[in-house]
């Protein structure tokens, strides 16, 4: 029992130590919109479970928790993919890996022009020089 607890514990720090070496930079805010925008699970369509914010390039591959790269999943969903390349995981699922990955395409645009079209809150709207 002792070296789960070990096993558990190195695990924990290696986790931390890389969470903290990248820049996460994902606010409330736009993890709102991107469950919004999602409607559910971005890989089941599961509507009637929470949803846990899920890197579509892992941690551990290099991913951080960004507009770019987090998605909305399931329990099921974020606990089956762990760390795998996320086409290859739905292919293995046999889930529609051409719609999730157009679906994420029009979000990721959606939400850059939303984020693009805002007035900044500090200096207000730009002027229009023409």
């Amino acid at each position: 029992m002792a070296v789960d607890r070990s096993r558990r514990g190195r695990a924990a720090r290696k986790r931390k130590r890389r969470m903290d070496s990248v820049e996460h930079d994902l606010t409330d805010a736009q993890w709102a919109a991107l469950r919004d925008a999602w409607g559910g699970c971005a890989y089941c369509g599961a509507t009637d479970q929470p949803l846990q914010r899920d890197c579509v390039q892992a941690i551990s591959r290099g991913g951080r928790y960004t507009v770019d790269n987090v998605v909305p999943a399931c329990r099921s969903c974020n606990a089956g993919k762990c760390n795998a390349e996320v086409t290859g995981w739905l292919r293995r699922k046999r889930l529609d890996e051409r719609a999730f990955l157009t679906r994420h395409i029009e979000i990721r645009t959606a939400l850059g022009l939303i984020a693009v079209a805002e007035p900044d809150p500090v200096d207000g709207p730009v002027p229009s020089t023409g």
